[in-house]
């Protein structure tokens, strides 16, 4: 019998399919959001962007179309030369078909995580607002103001303002504020498939050097455990103001972990 294993390369191309049309997608989409923010208004990002699963902009398709949209050129840059730089050999080796599974999989798995620790995040002032909004109090509402840094106080209020209408425009300020607060986290770029082929990358092929600043050797298993550690430190800082989803790019090697794991008990052959 003349058994051909679907998943070794039976050529190698420097470009593969996927990896060509990804590349390209994720550069048109950055070129449409450019024209048609400067010529339209349009913000591409906040409409193909993934918004919080709670907030009235979320839409289904976001799921998918967050990963083609990026902040600027050199967010593009970077997750399309690591999807060149370790794609390329993934897709040679499994597949056109097995990359992109791999690639979607990963991609939505880094939404999920990111937006399941946003969630716990937001989770004490959503319930709190939700409190207030059913039973409303001005001194309640200067706790969660001034805990939150908002430049709004009953004080304020009742200085122009009759008791009962002050206390009608606080629960109207808490729900407005609720409503920024599921709009606020929005997320877009490739980082989490691209943690995810990273990942692969290392368990595939754990003892290949890579080149750090083109000059330092590290084996892949070490580059991508290190790189792993460090999303890990920033997350659980809270490095917020770094406008980066940590938990994105865990989320990505952790489902491509998990995926590679059911391919490995489904007697699949990587290499």
């Amino acid at each position: 019998m003349n058994y051909q294993n679907p998943y070794r390369p039976q050529n190698f191309s420097v470009l593969p399919p996927v990896v060509k049309n990804l590349l390209i997608i994720n550069t048109l989409c950055l070129i449409a959001k450019y024209v048609l923010g400067s010529q339209f208004g349009i913000d591409l990002s906040e409409k193909l962007g993934l918004h919080f699963p709670l907030s009235p902009l979320f839409r289904p398709y976001q799921i998918v179309t967050y990963l083609f949209m990026h902040a600027d050129f050199w967010h593009l840059f970077f997750n399309m030369f690591a999807l060149w730089m370790f794609g390329n050999t993934l897709e040679n080796l499994w597949g056109s078909k097995r990359f992109l599974i791999y690639y979607m999989v990963t991609g939505i798995g880094a939404a999920i995580c990111h937006y399941t620790v946003v969630y716990f995040q937001m989770q004490e002032s959503l319930t709190f607002i939700n409190e207030y909004i059913a039973n409303p109090s001005l001194a309640a509402f200067d706790e969660f103001t001034s805990s939150k840094g908002l430049n709004l106080s009953s004080q304020e209020l009742l200085m122009q303002y009759n008791p009962q209408q002050a206390l009608q425009i606080s629960v109207d300020a808490m729900r407005e504020y609720k409503i920024s607060l599921l709009n606020a986290p929005v997320i877009i770029g490739a980082s989490g498939a691209v943690f995810g082929i990273l990942l692969a990358y290392g368990v595939l092929f754990p003892n290949t050097k890579l080149y750090l600043y083109m000059a330092i050797p590290v084996k892949a298993k070490w580059f991508v455990i290190g790189y792993g550690l460090i999303e890990l430190f920033s997350g659980i800082r809270g490095a917020a103001s770094d406008n980066v989803a940590h938990f994105a790019h865990l989320g990505g090697m952790l489902f491509g972990f998990i995926l590679l794991k059911y391919w490995q008990k489904q007697n699949k052959t990587f290499y």
